[in-house]
């Protein structure tokens, strides 16, 4: 009888150290916040329930929002979590393919070359302390926003100090020194390559009827060298027709191969950032249909539709699965994991190729997500963003016009 009272103590402990690992767990995935529609029941896992309640009726909200224990199973407590109250959120998923073009506030420093002066091989900005990624904004008060300008100010300096008013990590900063003459070129030179805009496809997301917003992409325009995120001084979405489709597989990246439509305007870039692109529309997209937005914890792993283009006649809906949620806050634009299954797809792009970005993710007739990047070893599978984080960003968008109109 001992050994039996043993056996049962030692599998109890057993269990009771997994329950509080798998507890710590699954808290470092879960989101401190999170929003409802005025629904009392919370469940975020469908694998392994992480359910939440609110008694509305005997707990008093702060700035809209309630204070939620989450629990395990609905008994184990994980986390305290915030839930914030928020009307449901409606827009017209798009799924067009458009194309993108950006140019950024100052000029960014994309690579570093030595000069061949008299003195041998220097480079006076490296020496000062620029850096590749770095924005340069202006040199010697004077704004600077394409590469002929800096060229050409450089120049007139004669070698002469000049100032660069840099920016780095949101942060401005102070950078002088005297540009150096090329033997061989007989210029004055700085000893930078720098990059004043950017050209892509992508695929529209949504837009809101009611404010003419929209969201695309999913992720931030970046510059191909540096990877630093483009600051946007403006820009613009035009329409775009696909010509032809490089299509992806095990270690090869596919792509829509595509060209812009000239001499037509969709809508103006308001912001780039790390949710993706967002704007205002000038023309109507063909979609119209009014579609629910999924809260995060509402998006379960299990069967979904990608809406895309991958010819001129328009968006359609290709069958894919959500294999796996990440709810953790820090992730922006990788908050699933997915996998298309259609036929038709796999046969003529293999999967998802660069320019789908920004393909709306639909699940139970709500808009989930759009898919934000592809795997390189497998084209099959990539990245999607919750709907949710694209919206809330686009709502910052709506106000922050409202407050310079």
């Amino acid at each position: 009888m001992n050994k039996f009272f043993k056996k049962v103590s030692v599998v109890c402990a057993f269990l009771s150290v997994s329950v509080l690992l798998a507890g710590t767990v699954i808290s470092k995935e879960l989101p401190n916040s999170f929003n409802i529609n005025n629904n009392a029941n919370i469940s975020f896992n469908d694998k392994l329930p992480v359910t939440g309640f609110i008694n509305q009726n005997k707990m008093k909200p702060i700035n809209n929002s309630y204070s939620v224990d989450l629990k395990l199973f609905g008994v184990i407590p994980i986390k305290q979590a915030q839930a914030n109250i928020s009307d449901k959120m409606y827009v017209v998923p798009c799924g067009e393919t458009f194309g993108i073009k950006i140019f950024t506030e100052g000029v960014m420093v994309v690579g570093m070359t030595d000069i061949d002066s008299d003195e041998g091989l220097i480079n006076p900005a490296k020496k000062a302390g620029l850096k590749v990624g770095d924005n340069i904004i202006s040199i010697n008060g004077m704004e600077v926003n394409s590469n002929d300008e800096t060229a050409a100010m450089i120049e007139r300096c004669q070698g002469k100090q000049i100032n660069l008013i840099v920016k780095r990590n949101e942060v401005k900063t102070k950078i002088s020194f005297q540009p150096v003459k090329s033997v061989t070129e007989k210029k004055y030179k700085a000893g930078i390559w720098v990059r004043d805009s950017s050209a892509g496809i992508g695929t529209l997301t949504f837009y809101n009827p009611d404010n003419q917003v929209f969201g695309g992409l999913g992720h931030p325009i970046c510059d191909v060298d540096t990877g630093a995120l483009l600051p946007l001084l403006s820009g613009e979405i035009v329409p775009a027709q696909i010509n032809s489709i490089v299509k992806g597989g095990y270690g090869k990246t596919g792509e829509l191969k595509g060209s812009f439509i000239d001499g037509q305007t969709m809508g103006k870039l308001q912001s780039n950032g790390e949710t993706g692109v967002y704007g205002i529309l000038l023309s109507q997209p063909r979609e119209k249909k009014l579609v629910e937005i999924a809260l995060k914890q509402d998006v379960k792993s299990g069967n979904a539709k990608i809406m895309t283009s991958i010819d001129n006649d328009g968006p359609r809906y290709f069958d894919c699965v959500i294999e796996k949620v990440h709810f953790n806050d820090n992730a922006k634009s990788q908050n699933m994991i997915i996998r298309v299954t259609d036929k038709e797809l796999l046969a003529k792009t293999g999967g998802i190729v660069q320019g789908m970005s920004g393909s709306p993710i639909l699940q139970n007739g709500k808009l989930v997500g759009a898919v934000t990047h592809v795997f390189v070893g497998d084209s099959r599978r990539g990245y999607g963003i919750f709907a949710e984080n694209m919206y809330f960003t686009s709502e910052q968008i709506e106000k922050a016009l409202k407050n310079v109109s």
